[in-house]
């Protein structure tokens, strides 16, 4: 690993080359920087099936003519890659054999030429090669894609499982957010579901992380919950209950979408006629490249598609955001939900995720 990370310290480089130094711009190689890092949530972040106070994490950068992408791997236990597998995965790249960002396509198929899976390790690349490319050319990449900033949905905020009285409070702390992410899966959720509403009557989604068991529990759970206010079910049961799943979708007066059971693309395929959509996380996909294309392919499936996110600082959450224009819902919240981020990027107003107008993905360092 290089020395010298500036992703703590240090001033930020600059988005773009003056025009002085445009006209040196040398076909130099690709330097690659990261350094693990630990996300210190603000609240115990409970789960159906754990609890954590703080995420492993793992900052990237990727110059280029002093010209510098930031990118990142969060490393929720779920998914298995940790900051040693990371940085194995990271060391063994040879990008100094690339000398033009801009060839993105090129890059991140030797990248996932390496090994399989690693999908967090392969999003920290891709998440600094984007910002990188961006940078280098001036633009934000939702603008570079042709989508229009005024488009991006609410974002829910997220509501962890815990006692009636600290779920009140943390109901209380989101009256800024217009739709709220409940928690579900520990056989407490008519409770859950009735302290978030002593304090809101906002929409709510609740995501249930495999939490039940029975499809008919299930599906009265459903009917219960749309008569609360709530939009969709996320991954209600165990993924590999395909059959159960696919039984509730069809008769749930509400969405069901996939999440533990959609990671990369060859996951959207399996996921219809099972769930009414899918929930796409950089973390889980490889980055924003395969993102892309898991949308495209949901929506030639005629499947509802949200772009989520883990804990994770704004990085990651506003390269996510970039696509925010293309999806029907949003759940980026991650950055809010620890207490040392180390960037600046994507804002919410009044619920409403706010791109900012800055080149690459949009970020500074905070």
């Amino acid at each position: 690993m290089a020395a010298g990370f500036s992703a703590l310290a240090g001033t930020f480089p600059g988005c773009l080359p003056s025009p002085e130094k445009t006209k040196t711009l040398k076909d130099q190689p690709l330097v690659l920087r990261f350094k693990p890092y630990e996300l210190q949530l603000r609240h115990v972040f409970t789960l159906a099936g754990s609890s954590r106070t703080t995420t492993p994490d793992m900052l990237t950068e990727l110059e280029w003519n002093g010209i510098v992408g930031y990118g990142e791997a969060s490393l929720p236990p779920y998914l298995v890659e940790t900051q040693e597998s990371v940085s194995k995965f990271l060391a063994a790249l040879d990008l100094g054999q690339f000398n033009n960002p801009l060839l993105i396509e090129d890059i991140m198929e030797y990248v996932n030429s390496i090994a399989p899976a690693n999908h967090a390790a392969k999003a920290s690349v891709d998440i600094a090669l984007h910002d990188l490319a961006g940078k280098v050319l001036g633009q934000p990449w939702h603008r570079m894609w042709g989508l229009n900033p005024a488009d991006t949905p609410l974002t829910s905020f997220t509501i962890g499982i815990d006692t009636p009285e600290v779920v009140k409070e943390k109901t209380r702390e989101a009256s800024d957010f217009k739709i709220l992410k409940v928690k579900l899966g520990r056989g407490d959720d008519r409770e859950m579901i009735e302290s978030v509403r002593a304090v809101t009557d906002v929409p709510l989604c609740v995501d249930v992380n495999q939490g039940w068991h029975d499809r008919q529990q299930a599906l009265e759970l459903c009917h219960w919950l749309a008569g609360k206010g709530v939009v969709f079910v996320e991954q209600p049961m165990e993924k590999s209950l395909k059959d159960d799943i696919a039984w509730l979708t069809e008769r749930s007066p509400l969405p069901i979408l996939a999440d533990e059971a959609v990671q990369t693309v060859e996951d959207v395929l399996p996921c219809y006629g099972v769930y009414s959509g899918i929930n796409i996380k950089l973390m889980k996909c490889g980055g924003l490249r395969a993102a892309r294309e898991m949308i495209a392919l949901a929506r030639a499936l005629k499947m509802k598609v949200m772009i989520g996110c883990m804990t994770e600082t704004s990085c990651a959450v506003s390269a996510a955001a970039q696509l925010s224009p293309l999806v029907d819902w949003a759940d980026l919240d991650g950055n809010l939900l620890i207490s040392n981020d180390v960037f600046d990027g994507v804002k919410v107003d009044e619920g409403k995720v706010v791109l900012p107008d800055r080149p690459g993905i949009g970020i500074v360092l905070s």
